[in-house]
């Protein structure tokens, strides 16, 4: 950011506060005038519920079709302003871009910056408004969100007051609203918040403050919300087509509502409303052709990779941006969930439903943070525990002469035949998104209501958190303690359902709570619960109920069989229902969440680059396992060897633990598979492999114990 433009426009801050005072203020004062009815505060109708009511009801004032932040906000904005109003979706609630993001909660540093460097007014007020709506966001979830810090890592003297003016410049932008100032750190202390940074060259850093949030859980409170104040929402509910009829004034076909499939029963009925409204991200294209099909495309999209390693590559409560990466693009380093994600910004993609992480983008990623984490921290391709790739809907104003140029923000567009579209735009500003579109909903097709009332509007969880929430779960009900905060962060003040349906452990600690997995705080009644907030498919509960999906992806497929169980109870699945179910999870984690590109840093054609010492001491270590010199070693083997040093492991997990490295598939590891697998594991293109790691310590185990002694082998003198 520019010193020199900065005070010019630091300068004329009361100029542009001035002139955009109007909408802000309005913005800021428009709460909800007393309290909102909420016909469905303590339980919500059920899925077969919701659909009734969208197949039954004469018309609706408003049909949103899209679940993502966005539709998800227009149905809650409707809703309040008392419109009829319903939302159908073809997946689950944020089951594309939404769930996919950053999970920051940002007013846009870069968007300021060109604001300045170009004296932009209309970037500036972008900036304004996603500042206000940031505030906003975690003032009304304040369970699924909260301010992070991020740092910005100097390595040049001069970038020192460049960077520092641009970020003083976002707090004023912010004025009362913003989270903490910022500050700059001596590059000592810099070292001490981040021990992993890179030293050398390092003059210092700057902090400043943005919100970070669950995205997938985000959008799934503001679904809810929106159903609790007796919105119609149903997921896995498609537009087969729209609905038209003759205007009596001008004769001209107009929207009236849409043909709709239910995908898990296949049964098909209309859907009637004065206005309907598209807001399907990605696919806006595929519902406006549907209106018209000669329409010209508005959307740009882009794709944006991240990737989750593990919690120890960055410091509990610090992120890290890195402003100028080799190829221009920005990458965020952030922790989350006690992991840490790492992605890029976007780049030109094709739309599809099902996005795959790209090997190329996962590797450039990893590469970009090597370039600022210090050399004493390995950063290995095996550390990657899931990757996804997200498509950013960016577009084009159809009303522009230069139908080039990608808006910068939104658009709402509004067709012939009253179509209304709302496209673009971000996370942050799904809300004043949301009000623009029924704003000019209301104005296009008369409805009768009043302003939007979301300013301020609690969503689903976050009227009953408090900071220390988690510890009457622990109290009342015996949970463990990560548990219990990781309901109290996930549910908010409904924490205490999911802790009233969990099972007795049978242990003296924990009395209530079975984990899905050992190192992941999610517990069994989770999933039941998942059912009761509309999950019909297992995919739905480890990437957007839970974000297990997000985060390990083998830690996700271990937990398939169980989840597969508990909701085939639930929703009365036959054997045939739940095989696919799982294989189909097993599929998503494949393509969608990087095990495929993680799996195949081991395979046949992996090239074995060790020394001959190394081979020698590899071979010796596999020989202590293969007594028999066969050339191969099977789950036998293993437990024969264990059984010597008193291990012992369950036969099911052995088969799993070889089967990771058994190329052939044949049962069995051979020597030459267990070179390969050395050999990537030296590379780093594998970590925690517990084959390696269980043999590395047995052979220790033996070497330590050695030949016993005579004087020792009867209790000598």
């Amino acid at each position: 950011l520019c010193f020199r433009h900065a005070l010019v426009l630091i300068a004329g801050q009361p100029l542009l506060i001035v002139c955009g005072c109007f909408k802000y203020a309005r913005l800021a004062y428009v709460e909800a005038q007393g309290e909102l009815k909420v016909p469905f505060k303590d339980a919500l109708p059920t899925r077969e519920e919701q659909l009734s009511t969208l197949r039954n009801t004469e018309e609706f004032d408003v049909l949103v079709v899209g679940g993502g932040a966005t539709g998800s906000g227009c149905a809650l904005d409707a809703v309040t302003r008392n419109l009829k109003t319903a939302l159908v979706e073809r997946s689950d609630f944020s089951s594309g871009t939404s769930s996919r993001s950053t999970k920051l909660i940002h007013g846009g540093v870069r968007y300021l910056q060109k604001a300045i460097m170009k004296l932009d007014y209309e970037q500036y007020m972008m900036v304004k408004e996603a500042l206000h709506e940031r505030a906003n966001l975690l003032n009304i979830a304040p369970h699924l969100s909260a301010p992070l810090p991020i740092m910005l890592p100097v390595y040049k003297w001069w970038q020192l007051p460049y960077y520092w003016a641009g970020i003083k410049m976002y707090d004023l932008v912010a004025g009362s609203q913003c989270l903490k100032s910022s500050y700059v750190l001596s590059k000592s202390k810099a070292l001490e918040l981040f021990p992993m940074l890179k030293k050398d060259k390092l003059v210092g850093a700057i902090v400043y403050y943005d919100g970070q949030h669950n995205d997938a859980r985000m959008n799934l409170a503001i679904a809810l919300t929106a159903a609790r104040h007796g919105a119609a929402i149903a997921n896995y509910t498609e537009v087969v087509h729209l609905l038209k009829k003759p205007d009596p004034k001008t004769g001209q076909e107009k929207v009236c509502g849409a043909h709709c499939r239910d995908i898990i029963t296949g049964q098909e009925f209309d859907v009637r409303a004065r206005c309907v409204i598209n807001a399907t991200g990605p696919f806006t294209d595929s519902l406006r052709k549907m209106d018209n099909q000669k329409t010209a495309n508005i959307c740009q999209p882009s794709a944006g990779v991240h990737i989750v390693i593990p919690g120890y590559y960055s410091p509990d409560n610090m992120g890290l941006l890195d402003p100028a990466t080799s190829d221009g693009r920005v990458i965020f380093f952030l922790p989350w969930e006690k992991m840490t994600v790492a992605g890029t910004t976007d780049t030109p993609t094709e739309v599809t439903a099902h996005p795959i992480p790209v090997e190329d983008d996962i590797n450039f990623i990893l590469s970009e943070v090597r370039n600022y984490l210090s050399p004493d921290v390995e950063v290995r391709r095996g550390d990657v525990l899931a990757a996804w790739s997200g498509i950013r809907p960016l577009v084009t104003d159809p009303n522009s002469k230069d139908t080039q140029s990608i808006c910068r923000n939104h658009i709402v567009n509004i067709s012939d035949s009253g179509l209304i579209t709302i496209a673009g735009g971000k996370w942050t500003t799904y809300r004043s998104m949301a009000e623009e579109t029924l704003d000019t909903a209301i104005k296009a097709h008369n409805l009768s209501a009043g302003p939007s009332r979301t300013v301020g509007l609690m969503l689903d969880g976050g009227k009953d958190w408090t900071p220390t929430l988690y510890i009457r779960l622990v109290q009342d009900y015996g949970l463990e303690n990560e548990v219990a905060q990781h309901l109290a962060a996930t549910y908010g003040g409904r924490a205490f359902e999911v802790a009233k349906m969990a099972q007795v452990t049978g242990k003296r600690w924990p009395i209530v709570g079975k984990r899905l997995v050992s190192e992941f705080p999610y517990i069994e009644s989770e999933v039941q619960y998942a059912v009761k907030e509309y999950a019909c498919t297992v995919i739905d509960v480890i990437a957007r109920r839970t974000r297990l999906g997000f985060l390990n992806v083998q830690a996700a497929d271990e937990a398939l069989p169980r989840i597969v169980e508990i909701m085939g109870n639930e929703l009365q699945w036959t054997e045939q229902k739940k095989k696919e179910e799982l294989e189909a999870a097993k599929k998503y984690l494949h393509l969608e969440m990087g095990y495929k590109a993680r799996s195949e840093q081991l395979s046949k054609t992996t090239e074995i680059s060790l020394t001959a010492p190394e081979i020698a001491r590899y071979k010796k270590r596999f020989y202590k396992f293969d007594k028999e010199s066969k050339g191969f070693i099977t789950t036998v083997d293993v437990q024969q060897v264990l059984e010597k040093l008193s291990i012992q492991i369950d036969e099911n997990a052995l088969h799993e633990i070889l089967n990771e490295v058994d190329l052939n598939k044949n049962g069995q590891v051979e020597l030459d598979e267990f070179l390969q697998l050395m050999s990537a594991v030296q590379r780093g293109q594998i970590s925690d492999s517990r084959l390696a790691i269980l043999m590395k310590t047995v052979e220790e185990g033996l070497d330590l114990r050695g030949p016993v002694s005579v004087d020792r082998s009867g209790g000598g003198v």
